[in-house]
């Protein structure tokens, strides 16, 4: 079990930095739906991760992510449903 959420919060991470260099380059739009995914999914993982290890205060940090995560994409889903209906 401690391997496994070790390899969790270590993709977790790599979600996190890959998003955040994508977006730094310009390969990717940090307004998008796959830049949302990927900071939430990287989010939970550390998460995940830092609960398992008792960090509480990373826990909290990525809790805040994620939630920001989930209202980006809350947003993005209205957009859609809103342009669709036009």
């Amino acid at each position: 079990m401690d391997f496994l959420l070790t390899v969790v919060g270590w993709a977790g991470a790599a979600l996190l930095l890959t998003g955040y260099a994508l977006v730094s380059s310009s390969r990717m739009s940090g307004d998008g739906v796959a830049y949302q995914l990927i900071n939430f999914t990287g989010s939970v993982s550390l998460m995940v991760n830092s609960a398992y290890s008792s960090a509480w205060p990373s826990v909290g940090l990525n809790l805040v992510w994620a939630v920001i995560g989930i209202v980006a994409l809350a947003k993005l889903a209205r957009l859609r449903t809103r342009g669709a209906a036009t």
